[in-house]
């Protein structure tokens, strides 16, 4: 199956060793013995420890000190500001941030510019972040990365799609609708599916969680809709909840298809697959599900065609690039945002030397 690609590489353009450690082309140099401080979304997160994993090596090769921190689960939003402004009082020469909530961290940040620290945001943006408190994005393109499932999932449901008699349903589970991430995803996977259906003639409607009904291009009238786009959040970001709302999704006899936005909510749907075993790669015979990030479950799954593929980004290559751009800022340079790359993988490209490197366990 033809790969499709989405945002750009590094500006430093990341290059992949034999060994399939990344690193970044842009030799960056430590001009002094800097402290940083590095706040991930889940500190259990087999993802997370990717990034960790990424910030520990790159402070090693730097001679600096970067501490990584996180709470528990990215669901305790009231953990991580706790922690954000324990790093702030720290006054350390900068922080890096993975916020799981865009808005509960603001007064944080405003502390922060008010303190001199410059702070650099990774895997996700704080939109109304205080002007002059963030220095830096290092983050996918998320909405264009959701995109990219729906390009894929679409392409390969389009010929059911075309022949059903009666309307069809698309499932949607994503494991919060709090942070930049995960919006984005859920809002560009139900965009850009909706907009390649209504391109074909079919008419769509979005159902369930407020946030995306209300945020997505057009959330369509459900009682005339040749496709039901049924998106689903749970009370907490945990496998088990994302498995129990997958399974309310799952157990509609007219799913054809459904859309994991990162791992705990991909992994949710393949649990409640455990029970139902509707899951397949034949559009034909199964529902088709799209998978996001790695970790052993996804990747036994997509390798073995219980999920249909997924969309992996370069936890690693954004720990590696955080403390690069923390060091850049506290040498005194200028740094700009930095797009990273992301790859939709099934069971025919998961080796790729293109994408492996990425698939964390």
């Amino acid at each position: 199956m033809k790969k499709r690609f989405f945002a750009v590489v590094l500006g430093a353009v990341m290059a992949v060793s034999a060994l399939g450690v990344v690193a970044s082309a842009e030799e960056v140099t430590a001009n002094g013995d800097y402290t940083f401080e590095i706040i991930v979304k889940s500190y259990q997160s087999s993802y997370w420890q990717a990034a960790v994993k990424g910030i520990d090596s790159e402070k090693e090769k730097l001679g600096v000190t970067a501490n990584s921190n996180g709470p528990n689960a990215e669901s305790d939003i009231a953990d991580q500001v706790n922690m954000l402004n324990d790093a702030i009082a720290k006054k350390p020469d900068g922080i890096g941030l993975a916020a799981c909530d865009q808005e509960a961290v603001l007064d944080s940040l405003q502390a922060a510019k008010d303190a001199g620290i410059p702070v650099v945001l990774f895997d996700s943006g704080v939109p109304d972040a205080p002007e002059g408190s963030v220095y830096s994005l290092i983050a996918t393109d998320n909405y264009g990365a959701g995109a990219t499932a729906a390009e894929n999932l679409y392409e390969a449901l389009k010929d059911k799609i075309a022949a059903a008699e009666a309307p069809v349903r698309i499932g949607e589970v994503n494991q919060e609708a709090t942070s930049e991430s995960i919006t984005g995803r859920g809002l560009g996977f139900i965009d850009k599916f909706a907009e390649l259906a209504t391109a074909d003639g079919k008419s769509v409607a979005v159902v369930g969680n407020e946030y995306y009904v209300n945020n997505c291009a057009d959330a369509g009238d459900e009682a005339s809709a040749d496709i039901i786009i049924e998106v689903a959040v749970p009370a907490q970001t945990t496998v088990e909840l994302c498995a129990t709302e997958a399974s309310n999704i799952m157990n509609k006899e007219d799913l054809i298809g459904i859309f994991g936005s990162n791992q705990v909510a991909a992994e949710g749907i393949l649990t409640a697959n455990g029970n139902l075993g509707i899951l397949g790669s034949d559009p034909e015979t199964s529902v088709l599900a799209a998978g996001f990030d790695a970790g052993a479950t996804i990747k036994a799954a997509v390798t073995d065609g219980t999920m249909f593929g997924a969309v992996t980004q370069s936890p690693l290559a954004m720990g590696i690039t955080t403390v690069d751009v923390l060091t850049k800022i506290a040498n005194g340079e200028e740094v700009e945002d930095v797009p990273t790359e992301g790859y939709w993988y099934n069971a025919e490209t998961i080796d790729d030397e293109s994408i492996a490197p990425n698939l964390y366990d």
